[in-house]
């Protein structure tokens, strides 16, 4: 709970600098998008979201829009005043105060893409993903932790591969010729890893700490828009809004 608490703490002192915790002037609100709101027709059918597993929080900000994935949807209106209140104990109340980060620093100009991005640009954003790396780590192990499906096909190809996720259709079936472990194995795949490639919705499930452990990071989405910024993290998101 630290680690949300010192985000909390950030986010506070850039409403206070800026003058716009004001909940006359800070009216935020945070639906649900669909699928195709979100994503809209990518070339696979198989991403998460497509298939109800996730869901896609916006919070709207003065016209900025701030995005979380999250497995927890529902709507929530309220002042940035009001969200810093909330005790991030769920994934409910993560992915608001994720999302309004991501809104509250996109009205301010503190980071860019924050809208996840559609149609082709899911595919284009895998592509690039193995020469990100190459370039980054060269020819090391990689911890996939969220299974993505254009990701993980270019990066077995490319690299040795393991993947972690949360999914219980997931878990133990054979996806892009690498068995997905469960969530018990993590300590082990991040042993096991040279780099850890994670979806930033582990900042909305409360496990984004677990891979902060030392070895190289890098997070991937629009969810961690925001925290990276904010902390530091190396971001891979070249197809963001």
């Amino acid at each position: 709970m630290d680690f949300y608490q010192n985000l909390k703490e950030k986010l506070a002192r850039i409403i206070d600098e800026r003058s716009i915790a004001d909940e006359r002037v800070a009216v935020l609100s945070a639906r649900t998008l669909t699928a195709k709101e979100a994503i809209g027709e990518p070339d696979r059918n198989d991403f998460p979201l497509m298939r109800g597993k996730e869901f896609m929080m916006e919070a709207d900000f003065q016209g900025a829009k701030g995005q979380a994935f999250t497995d927890t949807p529902g709507n929530y209106e309220g002042s940035v005043r009001d969200v810093l209140s909330l005790d991030p104990t769920d994934n409910f109340q993560r992915a608001i105060f994720v999302a309004t980060l991501n809104a509250v620093m996109r009205h301010e100009n503190l980071v860019t893409d924050t809208v996840h991005c559609r149609d082709k640009e899911p595919g284009l954003c895998a592509e690039k993903l193995v020469t990100y790396l190459k370039d980054r780590y060269g020819d090391s192990r990689i911890a996939l932790i969220g299974y993505q499906p254009a990701m993980a096909v270019g990066l077995s190809r490319a690299f040795a591969l393991r993947i972690v996720d949360l999914d219980e259709d997931n878990i133990g079936k054979e996806r892009a010729g690498v068995i997905v472990d469960g969530p018990e194995a993590t300590s082990e795949v991040i042993d096991w890893c040279d780099v850890i490639l994670s979806t930033g919705s582990t900042a909305v499930n409360g496990t984004m700490g677990k891979f902060l452990n030392g070895k190289p990071v890098v997070f991937f989405g629009v969810t961690v828009a925001g925290i990276a910024a904010l902390c530091g993290f190396e971001r891979y998101c070249p197809y963001g809004h």
